[in-house]
Order: structure tokens, then C-alpha cells, then sequence
């Protein structure tokens, strides 16, 4: 079975690395070591196997600190996660051509982007129907408290975004397990408004560390500090966020349901969340190692032991349902997917549309150079990275895509 590796740092607590079998890119591997120098991280890093180098903080990292959040290292997909159902419905249940079927979904869930994201925006509602107003209802007032001391998070687009799937790798998947049972699974976080929080909050992160900032390794690393009024506006916006997201999860999975229960052919099904709530972008206070800490899981999730999680792969591989195994060095965490292996302008450069095609044989999905910066390939190898956290989780399930809706 695979362990982990101990990489010390100079100046800084170690990084406990389960990157067996993978890749650590050099520009990663910098941007950890800066974060394990700075004075409210310990006792270490973990490092998934799924990691690469991201904007503010690397992907695929468990950052612990204390009395402190960098909010940079939380980033701006805050709540960002995955919700997987499993349905009655098997394979033989579907129809031919999913291609009927994608187009229901796609018209059930706004997606992608057009417009610079403004007014008209295909992605966004110009009507938002009664199951997105009633959950709205619930979030509307305390937007409107933190607001009141943060205008610009007011300013951005949250209703009309809420139950709206995005661009980029946020997805929604049929898939099948290994008994040919029906999955829906979806991916996709806090849209415009969990962007503006975590954008705002970086920059008065820097603000506030004042003169202090020359001091850090990466300006992007600035902290908030626990007892300020800063710091707990950014937890109750977090929170907030994260609560967002899960709605907006909840949301689509319902549509994309509904979506299914309408289609010719198909029989009347029962369908069972099996992995909800399941956030890879996040910060929560928990208890590691003796004592109370900020926890950041930025790509990745929380394995507690027995917990389940959901591991995808990407538009032409295996996903994974799994069970964590509470390993306490990774504080309970595994990674969050495959991992990028590469930038998306470098997907772009070096895979052609006839690349896509051949990598998504078989799956009903968008097959134009608008994805290939998405395309299978752009990610490492989904069958390595579960190796190398072989002490982290146990497979319960695998799940092969037949359809994929992307942004």
C-alpha cells in the first residue's frame, strides 16, 4: 500500500506528500514550501495526489493554521464540491441516444457563460423558478447583513446564479457503477457571488497585514488573524458561501432528475443521494493532532473514517465513490480528482479536436475545441492518483460516465 512521503522544508513545517506514482510539479512544489514557512501553518502540510500549482495556493493541499485563515488559500470557487445520487435505473433503462436527454439537461440548467457574465447571460436565470426563489428565501437576509459592511459582495450576481452550473471543469455526469446501476453526479460551487467574497477578502486580507506583507514569501499568502472584525466577517461569509453552494448543488441535482423522470422512454425511478455536501474547497474549524485548527482543504475532501466522498476523473475516465479512513496525517482528507497535468492553454496547444473525439469515445458530450482545454488528457492519470492514496480511502463504488454536460 501506498504511504506518504516526508518532505522537510527549510524555515517552514514539513509537507507529508502522498504523491507516489505522480507528479509534483517544481512550481507546486514552491508554491507549498512558501506555504509551509508561514508562522500561523502547523504542525504540517498535506499534500493529495492530485497536486498542481493554482492561483493563490496549490490545489490538492490541507493547509492547517492557527488562530488564522488565508483567504488566498481558501480561494474564490468557495464551497465548490460534488453530490452523486444513485438511481433504480440501470443501463438497459436508457434510452439508444443520450443526446435527447443532454439537451433536457442543458435546457433544465443554465450553464457555460456569454456576455462577459452580464445581463442576458445564458448561464445565469432571467427568471428564476419557484425551487430556486424558495431557497433563495433562506439566504437573501444574511447576503443583505454581510453586505451591509462589505458593498462589493453585494454587488454580484448570487440569485440569479443560484442553481446554475458554471463553466470551466464544473460538470453534470450520468454515470454508471460497476452493477450497471444509474448515478447523476454533479460538480460545481459558488458561482459569481462565492467569487466576490473570496476576491474581496484576499485583497483586504493584504490590507490589512499592512507593512507586514513585505514579510511573507507571496503577497498571495496575506492571513486574517482570529478576534478581529475582519476575520469574522470573512468565517461568516465562508459559511455563508458554502451554504450556497450546497443549495445551488441541490438545485440542479433535482433539475437534472426531473430532467431524466421526463424522458420518453424511461421508467419511473427512486433516486438516493449517496455522497452530499461533500465540499473540496473550504475552510472549517476542526481538531487534529491535540488542538482546535483552521482547516483548509483547497482540492480536497474530508475522509473521516466511514465517511464517504466522491473522487472524479474527467470527460472520458473513471470516477470514484469512496470511504474515508481517517488517516490522521492527511487530517482526514483525500484528493479531490485527477488533478490537472497541465494548464488550460497548454491543453488547448497540444490536443486537437480530433484528440477530444477519440478521448470521449462512447460519451453522449460536447465534442468541439470550446473543451479541450477540459479534454481528458489536460489531467493525470485518475488510476495513479487513487493508488497513491491507497491509506487514505477505500473504493465503494466506480463509476463510468455515458454523459456529460459542461459549461
Amino acid at each position: 500500500m501506498a504511504g506518504h512521503q516526508t518532505l522537510p522544508v527549510p524555515g517552514g513545517v514539513d509537507l507529508h506528500a502522498w504523491i507516489d506514482g505522480v507528479p509534483l510539479e517544481d512550481a507546486a512544489r514552491r508554491q507549498l514550501e512558501n506555504v509551509a514557512r508561514l508562522p500561523v501553518v502547523r504542525p504540517h502540510v498535506a499534500v493529495m495526489p492530485d497536486v498542481h500549482w493554482g492561483l493563490g495556493a496549490t490545489v490538492g493541499s490541507v493547509i492547517p493554521t492557527v488562530q488564522a485563515i488565508i483567504p488566498a488559500a481558501v480561494g474564490v470557487d468557495l464551497g465548490c464540491g460534488m453530490m452523486a445520487a444513485r438511481t433504480s435505473l440501470t443501463a438497459a433503462d436508457l434510452p439508444e441516444s443520450l443526446k435527447g436527454l443532454r439537451r433536457a439537461i442543458e435546457k433544465a440548467v443554465p450553464h457555460g457563460r456569454d456576455k462577459g457574465g452580464g445581463r442576458g447571460d445564458k448561464g445565469s436565470w432571467s427568471d428564476p423558478p419557484r425551487p430556486v426563489l424558495k431557497a433563495w428565501g433562506t439566504l437573501a437576509t444574511e447576503l443583505d447583513e454581510i453586505a451591509s459592511r462589505h458593498p462589493a459582495v453585494g454587488r454580484a450576481n448570487s440569485l440569479i446564479h443560484l442553481g446554475t452550473l458554471g463553466t470551466g471543469n464544473h460538470f453534470i455526469e450520468l454515470c454508471l457503477d460497476e452493477l450497471d446501476r444509474v448515478w447523476v453526479m454533479l460538480h460545481s460551487g459558488s458561482r459569481g457571488v462565492g467569487n466576490r467574497i473570496g476576491t474581496w477578502f484576499i485583497e483586504k486580507a493584504k490590507e490589512d497585514m499592512g507593512v507586514h506583507l513585505r514579510a511573507l514569501p507571496d503577497h498571495d499568502l496575506a492571513y486574517l488573524r482570529e478576534g478581529t472584525r475582519l476575520f469574522d466577517d470573512y468565517v461568516q461569509a465562508v459559511d455563508w458561501a458554502q451554504r450556497f453552494a450546497r443549495a445551488n448543488r441541490a438545485l440542479m441535482m433535482d433539475a437534472t432528475l426531473d430532467a431524466l423522470r421526463r424522458t420518453k422512454g424511461i421508467r419511473q425511478f427512486q433516486a438516493q443521494v449517496e455522497a452530499v455536501d461533500c465540499h473540496h474547497n473550504y475552510v472549517q474549524r476542526e481538531h487534529h493532532h491535540g488542538q482546535d485548527l483552521w482547516l483548509t482543504r483547497k482540492g480536497a475532501v474530508s475522509a473521516r473514517q466511514g465517511e464517504l466522498g466522491i473522487i472524479p476523473g474527467s470527460m472520458g475516465t473513471r470516477s470514484y465513490i469512496v470511504r474515508g479512513k481517517g488517516n490522521a496525517e492527511s487530517f482526514h482528507s483525500c484528493s479531490h480528482g485527477a488533478g490537472r497535468a497541465m494548464s488550460r492553454n497548454e491543453a488547448k496547444r497540444r490536443f486537437s479536436l480530433d484528440d477530444h473525439v477519440q478521448a470521449t469515445a462512447g460519451i453522449e458530450c460536447r465534442k468541439d475545441e470550446e473543451v479541450l482545454d477540459e479534454t481528458p488528457g489536460a489531467y493525470k492519470d485518475i488510476d495513479a492518483v487513487m493508488a497513491a492514496q491507497a491509506e487514505l480511502v477505500d473504493v465503494v463504488h466506480t463509476l463510468r460516465q455515458v454523459l456529460c454536460v459542461k459549461g
